[in-house]
């Protein structure tokens, strides 16, 4: 007789296929919100909410490998529409569902699958859990820097795309430059296309690319379409300098004129550094526009990728 076992009740609870907002799994768990919450992120380091979303995911992985469709897969992880999936399952896996099917699996096709997630716990087909008890998670502080720079980029965009085109491209801070080699950012349209454009040109010298294209006249629409196909190659750029541990090792820039060597670990933190204070100015600009937004405040936004106002 081995009793209870309590922490596998409280992850059944998190997978039971109603329990998607934290009241109906702390209901499946016989135990209040706040307390099934705080037990679980004490055992596991992963708040409930964000571990269904993440093992929901894999599980969506693991059915487009077996040849499911994204709808499909769409709606068994939770997802109210396949367009919210394939921006969620497109930034985690650093390509679109429907590429799922013909990823090559890089350790035996079981951990292809698998999500950073320092617990180690993660979805095992057909149905059940498994427990990787040597894994490295990604630094958490990067992690959460990075990907609330990405989400909170995709919001302004968003917003962007409400404005008139006379509004979106209308000059409202003369003369202003964000740095010395990039020339002036006086508009909305400018500031976000330099917001994207950044990590696009970046990406391309990291992976050996040709200079992408910058166009100083994309709409907001093409805006959000760069950013969403920038955004999950830059995430899966810096898991795997962490990954490797290689935020010491120089890129030479064959794209400079003349060719310059930068550290990685610089790169990362030079693309961190302005994409904060352009998206701070952006929201400077959208309010002079008469547009209502929140402060970017990263508590706010680690509250609700955790699912804590749930």
């Amino acid at each position: 007789m081995t009793g209870r076992d309590r922490l596998r009740e409280l992850l059944d609870a998190v997978l039971d296929e109603d329990s998607r907002t934290l009241t109906a799994m702390a209901d499946r768990a016989f135990a209040s919100p706040y307390h099934f919450s705080r037990m679980l992120s004490r055992d596991t380091g992963e708040a409930p909410v964000a571990m269904r979303r993440r093992v929901m995911l894999e599980r969506a992985a693991w059915r487009l490998r077996q040849g499911g469709s994204v709808t499909d897969a769409a709606w068994e992880a939770g997802y109210e529409s396949v367009e919210g999936f394939s921006r969620a399952f497109t930034r985690a896996y650093g390509h679109p569902p429907s590429e799922a099917a013909g990823a090559a699996a890089q350790d035996g096709g079981r951990r292809s699958t698998w999500l950073p997630a320092a617990n180690g716990i993660h979805f095992h087909p057909p149905t059940s859990l498994w427990v990787h008890t040597t894994e490295q998670p990604m630094n958490p502080l990067t992690d959460q820097l990075v990907r609330h720079d990405l989400d909170d980029t995709r919001l302004l965009l968003d917003l962007a795309k409400g404005l008139s085109e006379e509004e979106f491209r209308r000059p409202r801070l003369a003369g202003h430059e964000v740095n010395s080699w990039e020339g002036p950012e006086e508009s909305i349209a400018t500031v976000l296309e330099h917001q994207v454009g950044t990590k696009e040109v970046w990406l391309a010298a990291i992976e050996g690319a040709d200079l992408p294209e910058r166009s100083e006249g994309a709409t907001a629409a093409d805006l959000v379409a760069r950013h969403d196909e920038a955004a999950a190659r830059w995430l899966a750029v810096v898991r795997d300098v962490d990954r490797r541990g290689a935020w010491d090792d120089l890129l030479v820039d064959a794209l400079c004129e003349p060719p310059e060597s930068f550290q990685l670990g610089s790169v990362i933190a030079h693309v961190l550094t302005y994409a904060a204070h352009r998206r701070q100015l952006a929201r400077h600009l959208l309010r002079s526009a008469g547009v209502d937004v929140d402060d970017g405040d990263p508590i706010m936004w680690l509250r609700t990728e955790r699912g804590d106002h749930a």
